[in-house]
């Protein structure tokens, strides 16, 4: 109930919205009942006494009111989706934006799939708890109160008779909530599970390729398609369990009323009229009823797909997002003091991290595979938390200042350059929104991209496909590269930037680079000695600890670990 209560809250927005609904419910609920009424008077008193002069008044006043009742029921639909689809625009971008403001770790254990399947299903499912509880449940209640009081008016004892299985059917509700829910639980999450392996699979579906392995994952995807079937089938046995047996028992209610209602007249209590309006609005009595069963699924759905979404609105936000000291100049002084981090609960990545940047300084950081370069430049846009020690800017804690200002002053170009599926424009936009289509040609040019992307169908309109797909890795880095220089920001973070360039558009790449550099305070992750040997400093990482740092020349002397990297890889790039 308590989930029931807050999906509802949502209309709380849309009150006289909901309130047209429901009186548009009630119109077209009242109007019911003039069918029966003419039936009525027709029986019991235009055909007994010959009343020739009452017939098509009568007729036309039926028909009337069943072309008044289509043409509000016509109003109502249309009112109705106007409402659903405010309601789920809502819902959606709550969820959403709540999604954007979680923090990175949520999302390293939170399958992509899982994510879509609760903005793209669990929502809707959420929606439709409040549209059909307004148009359906509380019309559906108003109905049936209506024709039982009409009921009651006509003869007590025949409208009791009608209403006599509903107890029984309460009850048999009551029991499948309780029994279907766990299973809408489980379709729901084999479903998400399905999801989540399409997802995967169409993103990778390179390296399904490469590897040969489509036999493979199509038996992953026949198994979760398989317990996708499963689980939905013992939703629909749990429905085929009970709604028949609660049919049985509500039409039996018709039953009982045709035969006390013969008695009834046999003996005079009552007359052919009452009884034929009470037969007709039988239907408009139990058609509220006949409407338990899709609502009970429904609601039930909509109750699992409410917890599934809540779960998610319920976490906490990434903190500092917003909130947090915003200095007013950054001059760009870093300081990393003894910080330790690790990913869960496994062994620390970064252990007793020291270092310091000056303003305008470039420091180098290499080292082997998975020794914690990219860590700590997460750590310095606080993509993630440090579990220890202190990371300082300009004299602050940076966890004192907010994300959403620290990350405005950084330019991070990472190791996958990420495009959006939109035109090479809006990727670079993302930068500087503000930024005209001649500064947009500036950077391309610095970056060494302008002539391909002149060559590109529409220039600066080419869309660049999902994932930066119709582009070459070396492209999609430049764009990215292009990007940052349109930040120009005071905080310069690359890491690996030019790892999918040839050595010569790299020479090009290398002189804007430079130009950035200046007067930026810059980290530097690469793999190749022309972009490292030139920094002010020279961090060398291995297991999460800075085991040298100094000058090029000063570390190549002392013959140490990045000594033996130059030799065995940096200078083999160099030379090739």
């Amino acid at each position: 109930m308590s989930t029931i209560i807050r999906i509802f809250r949502y209309t709380s927005r849309y009150k006289w919205r909901a309130m047209g609904m429901f009186l548009l419910a009630v119109a077209c609920t009242g109007l019911v009942l003039v069918l029966p009424g003419v039936t009525k008077e027709f029986m019991d008193v235009v055909i007994p006494s010959g009343q020739h002069d009452r017939i098509v008044p009568l007729a036309a006043l039926a028909i009337g009111a069943i072309v008044l009742r289509q043409g509000l029921f016509t109003a109502r639909s249309l009112f109705n989706n106007a409402f659903e689809q405010r309601v789920l625009h809502d819902l959606r971008r709550q969820l959403y934006d709540k999604i954007q403001r979680l923090p990175m770790k949520w999302f390293d254990n939170q399958p992509t799939g899982d994510v879509m399947t609760r903005l793209a299903i669990d929502v809707p499912a959420m929606e439709r708890v409040i549209i059909e509880g307004i148009d359906q449940g509380l019309s559906g209640l108003l109905q049936f109160t209506i024709v039982f009081a009409y009921l009651c008016s006509q003869h007590v004892g025949l409208a009791l008779l009608s209403v006599a299985p509903l107890p029984i059917v309460a009850l048999a509700t009551m029991v499948y909530q309780r029994y279907a829910e766990p299973r809408y639980k489980a379709s729901s999450e084999a479903s998400s599970a399905l999801n989540s392996l399409l997802h995967d699979n169409i993103a990778g579906i390179r390296q399904i390729k490469t590897y040969t392995i489509e036999p493979q994952e199509l038996e992953r995807f026949d198994d979760r398609s398989r317990r996708v079937t499963r689980t939905h089938m013992s939703v629909v046995k749990a429905n085929a369990a009970i709604w028949p047996f609660v049919s049985l028992v509500a039409e039996s209610g018709i039953v009982l009323t045709i035969a006390f209602g013969a008695y009834w007249i046999i003996n005079g209590e009552t007359t052919l009229g009452v009884m034929s309006a009470v037969l007709m609005s039988w239907g408009l009595l139990y058609d509220p009823i006949s409407r338990v069963n899709p609502l009970t699924q429904m609601f039930t759905a909509g109750i699992v797909a409410g917890k599934r979404v809540f779960s998610i609105l319920d976490l906490t936000d990434e903190p500092n997002l917003v909130e947090g000291a915003r200095p007013e100049l950054l001059k760009g002084h870093v300081v990393f003091d003894d910080v330790g981090f690790s990913y869960a609960a496994k062994a620390p990545v970064l252990s007793g991290i020291s270092l310091e940047a000056g303003p305008g300084q470039t420091i180098a950081l290499v080292g082997p595979t998975g020794a914690g370069k990219s860590t700590l430049l997460n750590l310095l846009t606080r993509l993630y938390e440090a579990d220890s020690g202190r990371i300082l800017l300009d004299g602050n804690d940076v966890k004192t200042l907010s994300k959403e200002w620290l990350r405005d002053n950084i330019a991070y170009v990472t190791q996958e350059s990420f495009l959006f599926n939109a035109s090479i424009r809006e990727n670079l936009l993302m930068a500087r929104p503000s930024a005209t289509d001649e500064d947009l040609w500036e950077v391309l040019r610095a970056a060494n991209a302008e002539t391909f992307v002149k060559n590109m169908e529409g220039g600066l309109s080419y869309v660049t496909g999902e994932r930066g797909s119709k582009l070459s890795g070396g492209e999609r880095q430049r764009l990215s590269i292009a990007r940052a220089l349109l930040k120009n920001p005071p905080l310069l973070l690359l890491d690996e930037a030019t790892s999918a360039v040839d050595n010569q558009t790299e020479q090009l790449i290398q002189g804007a680079l430079t130009r950035l550099r200046a007067n930026r305070t810059c980290f530097v992750i690469a793999h190749r000695l022309t972009t490292v040997k030139d920094a002010d400093c020279i961090c060398v990482l291995k297991r999460g600890k800075i085991i040298e740092c100094g000058r090029h020349d000063e570390l190549i002397a002392r013959d140490g670990l990045y000594a033996k990297l130059c030799a065995a890889g940096f200078k083999e790039k160099e030379e090739a």
